[in-house]
């Protein structure tokens, strides 16, 4: 029966019973009953009449006389199930009800109150009736708040975080979405220890054994319901409700019940995003590189995932494409075109290829984390790379761990890269725009479309706290090794050098102003004849070691059109492009626009 109706315990506290000067007889265990009704009675057989929850009002004429008689009114008053009986003294009973009433409701733990000064029976059952009457309207207006409030957060889109938070709010109690293998999803503990609430919360999960899809589970305490739709079920929103306490009111259910609903609708909505749990990945891996959340609750939300970083050696990993262009080539001289004519041309053949191919890469490294039975987060960290947070178990355990990782991602990723016949081209200008290729090599022969990508890793790290300055670095190693035309398995930061360097000094306003000094004639010029891109050209003739023939290669153009650049750039720059020292500083100043550039 709901709480939603006034016990026995407060009906005995109401002014118009008080006045009687009431008095427990017997039952005390039974005084949290609630009272669903008031009823009077003078006859025996009253129980008959009976549905269960009513609080039984009667001055005793009608009683039986023997105490067979008496137990066996007692019993069936108990069997129907009232919340308790009310006697008056006065009229049948002047000091007080027969012991055997009170032997035989104090055995059926029913409440029987004796009330020792007349009291006029309408005013109780007015006062108690406008209670339960006052109650009900107050759970309709809390159900149509509950209503109001999750359509607001369905048609918002509302994450789960947010639902949770809601629901917590709505019901004060703790709220736990988990999915179908017990790993929490989301949480809000309601004010309560979070760390208390999820300790050990997978095997306590699994003694929570409600009897339908929406039920009270009265041994733990639990309001379950199960999350999903059409037909597809992923996981459970649960609710506590104290077990010492009555079952949790209708608006708890009709509460649990929305907001699982509102969870399944948001999830059909983003059914072709990233998963959930990929999700929560990715907030606590931004949590940690931004510091947007405690150290701690990262930890703790990890743990109910799934996922221990506490006292672990932690060592983050990036990796990512050498293309950012997920389009590959939109033509033979699109190495030429500036950034923002390749994306436009890009996303004007597929405007979703670019999250996609980073979807596909996020599935690749989780997929390689599970084969090489590695501990990790793992998510995008960025719009063109995947970043994981691997957890070992001491620092001896990196070298082999990176190494499985690397090997795994390699099977993944080839195994599904379908296999594409795509017509001859020429190769891609060295001007720093990426190169195609399979993982960590050269584009194949066979015509199999297999971006390349880098796996970079940053100095392991035994603290938690520590985490971010990993990730960090393992994103600039990245970066930096993009361009590196090594077949690595794995790039640490000995292996980009000076590339490596400067993306740790990206953020250097003396390194800006140096880049500034060295190229900013020649950006500005690009900047104004688009179609030119002398800068491709300058990169081509510095990354091919200063040989003018091979850079005119490479850059797709006849060798007195790619002399003709040269000695623009030259006159742009003011600067002898045949000077070693001079050349030498403009492809540090390029490697350094390229990291200041790194998004």
């Amino acid at each position: 029966m709901s709480p939603v109706f006034p016990t026995v315990r407060e009906v005995l506290a109401l002014v118009p019973v008080r006045h009687g000067a009431p008095r427990l007889a017997a039952g005390e265990t039974g005084l949290d009953r609630p009272v669903r009704w008031v009823h009077v009675a003078e006859v025996p057989d009253i129980a008959t009449l009976l549905r269960g929850g009513e609080l039984v009002l009667t001055t005793g004429i009608g009683l039986p006389a023997d105490d067979a008689g008496l137990r066996a009114f007692i019993g069936d008053l108990a069997d129907v199930g009232v919340s308790g009986l009310v006697v008056e003294l006065g009229r049948r009973y002047v000091g007080g009800v027969p012991r055997v009433m009170v032997a035989a409701a104090e055995r059926r733990g029913l409440p029987l109150v004796e009330l020792r000064r007349a009291t006029p029976f309408v005013r109780v059952t007015e006062a108690v009736h406008a209670l339960i009457v006052d109650a009900q309207l107050t759970e309709l207006r809390a159900t149509e708040e509950i209503h109001q409030r999750f359509t607001e957060l369905s048609v918002e889109g509302a994450e789960p975080a947010e639902v949770l938070r809601q629901a917590a709010e709505l019901a004060g109690c703790p709220v736990v979405l988990e999915n179908l293998s017990r790993q929490v999803l989301a949480y809000d503990p309601a004010g309560e220890s979070a760390e208390l609430l999820l300790d050990g919360w997978e095997q306590h999960s699994r003694r929570i054994r409600p009897a339908g899809r929406t039920a009270y589970d009265p041994d733990s305490g639990w309001l379950v319901t199960t999350v999903g739709a059409r037909g597809q079920d992923w996981g459970r929103l649960l609710l506590r409700w104290p077990v010492t306490e009555a079952t949790p009111p209708t608006r708890l259910t009709i509460l649990i019940e929305r907001a699982a609903s509102t969870l399944a609708l948001g999830r059909l909505i983003r059914r072709d995003a990233e998963g959930l749990e990929r999700q929560i990945h990715r907030t606590l891996l931004t949590a940690l590189i931004d510091h947007s959340r405690p150290v701690d609750e990262v930890a703790l939300r990890a743990r109910a995932l799934g996922v221990t970083l506490d006292r672990r050696y932690l060592v983050g990993v990036v990796v990512r494409h050498r293309n950012d262009d997920p389009a590959g080539d939109v033509g033979p001289d699109a190495a030429d075109e500036p950034a923002a004519t390749r994306r436009r041309d890009r996303d004007a053949v597929d405007p979703e290829a670019g999250p996609a191919r980073l979807r596909d890469l996020a599935e690749a490294v989780g997929q390689a984390v599970r084969e090489a039975k590695l501990t990790a987060l793992t998510s995008a960290v960025d719009d063109h790379a995947v970043g994981a947070l691997l957890a070992l178990p001491d620092p001896g355990a990196e070298e082999k761990a990176l190494a499985a990782f690397a090997a795994a991602l390699r099977r993944v990723r080839l195994d599904a890269a379908p296999i594409r016949p795509t017509a001859p081209r020429p190769p891609r200008p060295a001007d720093g725009s990426g190169r195609a290729g399979s993982v960590g090599g050269a584009r194949p022969v066979d015509g199999a479309a297999r971006p390349a990508v880098v796996v970079a890793a940053g100095s392991g790290v035994s603290s938690l706290r520590e985490a971010r300055r990993s990730l960090v670095e393992a994103r600039q190693i990245a970066e930096a090794a993009r361009r590196d035309p090594r077949d690595l398995p794995c790039f640490r930061l000995p292996h980009v050098g000076l590339a490596g360097l400067l993306h740790l000094l990206r953020d250097e306003p003396r390194l800006q102003t140096f880049v500034e000094r060295e190229l900013g004639a020649l950006l500005a010029y690009d900047a104004q004849h688009p179609r030119e891109q002398l800068l491709g050209t300058l990169r081509a003739y510095l990354e091919q070691g200063r040989n003018k023939s091979a850079a005119a290669v490479a850059a797709h153009l006849s060798r007195p059109a790619f002399y003709e650049r040269l000695a623009r750039i030259g006159r742009i720059l003011d600067a002898d492009l045949d000077s070693v020292d001079q050349c030498l500083s403009l492809h540090v100043a390029l490697l350094a626009l390229d990291a200041v550039r790194t998004p």
